[in-house]
């Protein structure tokens, strides 16, 4: 949402986000008109609050075209038609002339991923974009979002919380815990020797075929901490089986990790290793 520009009246961004050379934390809004649905491109995590509801769908899209490739009205119909199409929406010329409220949750999602398409975007941020559709829906929204980045060379960022769909789309990983980066790394490297604690307590969550049949579900012990009232040191400090004394006074620095990525973890990484 920082990126974006899209913060509510109450958030404050620090630092930077470059992007193609400028900084979007301090671009102006006519900056950031220009840039946002052209050249970055965002698909929310409920697309029912994120489309206009009193908007035909074939409106929302259009506009889109008209404003970042001055296409006329009926350039820009055939051109929305046609990615409702290739996004696999059955009977695009039907869907076109819909509300959103008409739509299933799986083809709404499939209208945010057509927009976000639309101008040929460098970059799409996808933030939780399966969490709301049943698993066989999800599978078809992620194979698009994966095709769309074969066929286009688009970037994208993809936020979130299933290591399935991090492990069956990324190329690299950001683990986050409290607002922090922790490891960074190929997804390979991640899945293979985590080594942060917090990433391998979420990969000891995950059940797995080939565990025995009664093995119990692993959990990590204790709450995600209270963001405005974060403890001192590490934050994973409580919750951390190896934690130490230093753990519970500084805060690790992001540095790179032994066996590659980056890790912000006072753990040497063969006790990690060791310890997975």
């Amino acid at each position: 949402m920082a990126a974006m520009g899209l913060l509510a009246p109450n958030g404050r961004a620090t630092g930077e986000v470059r992007f193609a050379g400028a900084n979007l934390l301090t671009a102006r809004e006519s900056e950031l008109n220009a840039i946002r649905g052209n050249t970055l491109a965002m698909v929310f995590q409920d697309p029912m609050t994120s489309l206009t509801p009193h908007m035909k769908v074939g409106r929302q899209l259009t506009e889109v075209l008209q404003r970042h490739r001055g296409l006329g009205k009926a350039a820009a119909r055939d051109q929305a038609i046609a990615m409702l199409r290739r996004v696999q929406i059955p009977e695009p010329e039907r869907r076109f002339v819909m509300y959103p409220h008409e739509l299933s949750g799986g083809l709404r999602q499939r209208v945010m991923i057509a927009m976000a398409l639309l101008c040929g975007p460098r970059l799409i941020i996808a933030d939780e974009p399966t969490t709301a559709l049943d698993v066989t829906v999800q599978a078809q929204i992620l194979d698009l979002i994966r095709l769309a980045r074969d066929e286009t060379g688009t970037s994208i960022i993809l936020i979130t919380h299933d290591l399935g769909v991090v492990a069956g789309l990324a190329d690299r990983v950001a683990v986050m815990y409290a607002g922090r980066i922790v490891e960074t790394g190929e997804v390979r490297r991640i899945f293979k020797t985590p080594q942060h604690p917090y990433t391998q307590g979420l990969l000891a969550c995950t059940p797995r075929l080939d565990d025995a049949a009664t093995a119990a579900l692993r959990t990590i012990p204790g709450q995600p901490p209270n963001l405005q009232r974060l403890p001192p040191g590490c934050a994973y400090h409580p919750r951390c089986p190896y934690v130490m004394d230093r753990c519970r006074t500084n805060r690790p620095a992001l540095l790179p990790a032994a066996v590659g990525g980056m890790k912000a973890c006072f753990l040497d990484d063969l006790h990690l290793k060791a310890a997975s």
